[in-house]
C-alpha cells in the first residue's frame, strides 16, 4: 500500500461515516523504514514489574517509568507500548518523527487503557492534618538546606521586551556581585511583555533548588513569578519556583525562592516575568546570590496550582476557591501557592471519607510542544488541570482511540479587577499546526472545551486538521475555534461524525464565573479563513447554547447534515442576538439548511449509551442514507 492509497482510504472513511481501526500513519512508517534497511523498535513498558535499567525492548525486560519514556532516545519509526491496566502519572513528553514514519505511543496486552495521570493523589490518612474546624490541609512543606551548586554572584542577565513594554536594564558590579537594576516606563500588560532571563540552573530531577538573591523597589510590588525555562521555543518549564506572598519594598530585602524541578533541562536558565507587574516609574534593582540544594520534608509537594480534586473516580469533585476564609461547604478547596499547600472543607479527615483522592495539577497530561509525526492510539489520558493533549507549533500528529477525562480547571491568572481565569481543554492545538487528526475518542468532564484548535498571532497557521468519529459528553464547550489577528490563516479544519451530548453539564459549570455551556463555540475570528466545515454530527442538550458567535467570521463555516436537540437552553447566540427556534436560526444564518432539530433517541443515555436507536431520526439526515455522529458504533458508557 502506498501512501496515496492510504490517503485514499482515510477520505473513503471520512465520506462514509464508518468507525474503523486504521493503521495507515504506522504501517506506511513501517513499510518506509524497511524501504531504508532500518528496522524500527518497539518498546514495552510495565508500571508494575518493569525495570527502568532494562532494554526495554521485550515484555519481560520492559521499562517501568514514564521518565524513562520521555528520556528515550526513539527514532522516526519506533513505537512504545504500555501494558494495558498500567498507571503512570506525569506528563508524557513526546518524540517527533519524520515523514511517513511516526514515533507511535500504544499499548500492549488485555484490560483496560493504560492510564496516564496528571495528578498526585493525597488518599492517606497521614497527608492530612486539622487546621481549624471543618477544615484540613496537606501537610507543611518546610526545606533543610544542602550544598551550594552555584554562585551567582557574577552571573550574567538580560532583558527581554515587546509589545510596546518600555524598561531601562543596567547590569553594574556592586559589593555584593552583580547588581541588576531596571527602570519602568511600562511594563505592559502580559507577564511575558517584560522578562528576565538569568544563567543556566543546575538540572537535576526531581531535586530542589533553593536561590537567594536581595531586592528592592522604589515603588513596591508583589514578589514576581520565577522559573527555570528553556531558552528557546517550545520554551519548557522545567522548573516552578515557589511563590512568595510578600511584596519587595524599597528597603533591601532577602529573598530565599524554592524551585522544584520537574525535568533535567539540557539548558533551563533562570526566568523572570515582569511584565504587567512592575509599577510604571518604579526603580527595581536585585542582587542574586546562591543556589543551594534543599531536601523538602514532603515529598513531591503539590508544586503548582491544584486545579480539580476528584474524588473516587468522579464520585464527587472539588471547588475551588480563592481564600481559606471562602472555605463554607464540604469539597470547597483552597490551594495556596506561597506554602504549596491544599485546605480543604471536610468534617473529617478526607481520607476516612474517600478511597481515593486525586489532585489534578497545572500541567498537560501530554505535552505536545513542538511535536510532529506521531500517533498516540489507545491511552486513556486523565486528572490534569491544564490541558490532556497541550502545546503548540505541532504537525502530523494522530490522537486515536483516545480516552480524556476530568481535564482542567487550572488557575491561569487573575484578571487586573481581581477575577480569576481558570482554563483547560482535552486536546488542543495552539498556535501553528497542521496536518492533524482526531478520531475515534471519548472525552467527558473538561472545565472548557473536548476538542479545539485556536491561536493567536501572525504564525498562527492551523491547516488541515480534522476531528472525526468522537464522542464528547459534559464538557463546557465539544468545539471550540478562534483565531486572530488579520494576519493568523486558518484552512481546511472539519468537525465530522462526532456524538457531543450534554454541552455545560460537567463537573466545572456550577463554579465557573462565566458559564457557557455551549456545543460549539466560537470565539472572535479575524484570521483569514476558508473550509471550515461542522457536517453529519449529533448536538444534544446543552445548558446555554447550541452554538454561540462572537465577532469576525467572514466567511462562515460550512454547517450542514446535523442533528440538533436540547430541552434547555437555546439554539445559537449570534453575535450577542439569542435564537431559540431552530427556524428562525436557519432564517437568520443561513446554516444548517438539511439539518433537523428531533431527538436523536439514544440506546441508553442515562446510562451513558450513545448508540443511535433504530427508528433515530439521525439515519435519515444524510444526503447518502447513512448514519451521522458515532452513536450507532459503540457504548460510550463501557469505558
Amino acid at each position: 500500500m502506498n501512501n496515496s492509497q492510504i490517503c485514499t482510504g482515510l477520505s473513503r472513511w471520512l465520506a462514509s461515516g464508518v468507525c474503523l481501526t486504521v493503521v495507515g500513519p504506522a504501517f506506511a512508517g513501517q513499510v518506509e523504514a524497511d524501504a531504508r534497511g532500518e528496522e524500527p523498535r518497539t518498546f514495552y513498558v510495565d508500571s508494575e514489574k518493569g525495570q527502568d535499567n532494562d532494554g526495554g525492548r521485550s515484555e519481560h525486560r520492559a521499562w517501568r517509568g514514564l521518565d524513562r519514556v520521555n528520556s528515550a532516545d526513539l527514532k522516526p519509526g519506533d513505537t512504545v507500548r504500555f501494558k494495558c491496566g498500567g498507571v503512570w502519572r506525569g506528563s508524557l513528553t513526546p518524540a517527533s518523527g519524520d515523514e511517513n514514519t511516526p514515533v507511535t505511543y500504544t499499548s500492549y496486552g488485555d484490560g483496560p487503557k493504560p492510564l496516564i495521570l496528571g495528578s498526585m493523589p493525597r488518599d492517606r490518612l497521614e497527608d492530612w492534618v486539622k487546621v481549624q474546624e471543618d477544615v484540613w490541609a496537606t501537610l507543611p512543606v518546610e526545606y533543610r538546606l544542602g550544598e551550594q551548586v552555584l554562585d551567582f554572584r557574577q552571573s550574567e542577565w538580560g532583558r527581554h521586551q515587546e509589545a510596546g513594554a518600555d524598561v531601562s536594564f543596567v547590569v553594574e558590579d556592586g559589593k555584593d556581585g552583580k547588581l541588576i537594576r531596571l527602570t519602568c516606563s511600562n511594563s505592559g500588560q502580559a507577564s511575558n511583555h517584560v522578562q528576565v532571563w538569568g544563567p543556566e540552573a543546575p538540572g537535576q530531577k526531581d531535586a530542589c533548588l533553593l536561590l537567594t538573591l536581595r531586592a528592592r523597589s522604589s515603588k513596591p510590588f508583589p514578589f514576581p513569578r520565577m522559573s527555570i525555562l528553556q531558552g528557546h521555543s517550545p520554551w519548557t518549564r522545567f522548573g516552578t519556583a515557589r511563590a512568595i506572598n510578600r511584596e519587595i519594598g524599597p528597603e533591601w530585602d532577602v529573598f530565599k525562592v524554592v524551585f522544584e524541578i520537574s525535568s533535567s533541562p539540557e539548558a533551563g536558565k533562570l526566568h523572570i516575568s515582569l511584565g504587567g507587574v512592575l509599577p510604571a516609574g518604579a526603580v527595581f534593582e536585585f542582587q542574586p546570590q546562591s543556589v543551594h540544594l534543599a531536601t523538602a520534608t514532603v515529598d513531591e509537594p503539590p508544586a503548582v496550582d491544584v486545579g480539580n480534586i476528584i474524588f473516587d473516580h468522579g464520585r464527587v469533585c472539588g471547588w475551588k476557591k480563592w481564600s481559606v476564609d471562602d472555605l463554607v461547604k464540604p469539597y470547597d478547596y483552597y490551594y495556596d501557592g506561597s506554602s504549596w499547600r491544599v485546605f480543604l472543607c471536610s468534617t473529617e479527615n478526607p481520607a476516612t471519607l474517600h478511597d481515593s483522592i486525586e489532585f489534578a495539577m497545572k500541567r498537560h497530561v501530554v505535552n505536545q510542544g513542538g511535536a510532529h509525526h506521531v500517533v498516540f492510539d489507545g491511552l486513556a489520558i486523565k486528572y490534569g488541570a491544564a490541558h490532556g493533549f497541550g502545546g503548540g507549533n505541532t504537525h502530523h500528529l494522530v490522537i486515536r482511540n483516545c480516552d480524556l477525562s476530568y481535564i482542567g480547571g487550572a488557575h491561569q491568572m487573575t484578571r487586573p479587577g481581581g477575577t480569576p481565569v481558570r482554563y483547560g481543554n482535552a486536546i488542543e492545538f495552539w498556535g501553528a499546526a497542521h496536518d492533524n487528526l482526531v478520531e475515534g475518542c471519548r472525552i467527558w468532564e473538561v472545565y472548557d472545551a473536548a476538542l479545539t484548535n485556536q491561536g493567536r498571532g501572525p504564525t498562527s497557521k492551523q491547516v488541515n486538521i480534522t476531528y472525526r468519529n468522537n464522542v464528547i459528553w459534559n464538557s463546557e464547550y465539544s468545539f471550540e475555534y478562534w483565531n486572530n489577528p488579520e494576519t493568523a490563516l486558518t484552512e481546511n479544519i472539519r468537525f465530522a461524525n462526532n456524538t457531543c451530548v450534554n454541552a455545560g453539564a460537567g463537573w466545572a459549570h456550577a463554579q465557573r464565573p462565566d458559564q457557557n455551556g455551549s456545543h460549539l463555540m466560537f470565539y472572535s475570528n479575524t484570521a483569514v479563513t476558508s473550509g471550515i466545515e461542522v457536517k453529519y454530527n449529533v448536538f444534544s442538550n446543552v445548558t446555554e447554547w447550541g452554538s454561540r458567535y462572537s465577532s469576525g467570521w467572514e466567511p462562515l463555516p460550512d454547517m450542514d447534515h446535523n442533528l440538533w436537540f436540547s430541552n434547555e437552553g437555546v439554539m445559537v447566540n449570534w453575535f450577542g442576538k439569542k435564537i431559540a427556534d431552530f427556524e428562525e436560526y436557519r432564517k437568520t444564518t443561513g446554516l444548517d439548511a438539511h439539518s433537523l432539530f428531533a431527538d436523536p433517541k439514544f440506546v441508553d443515555a442515562a446510562n451513558g449509551d450513545y448508540r443511535l436507536a433504530p427508528d433515530s431520526p439521525a439515519r435519515r439526515i444524510r444526503p447518502d442514507g447513512g448514519p451521522i455522529g458515532v452513536g450507532a458504533l459503540w457504548n460510550a458508557g463501557e469505558r
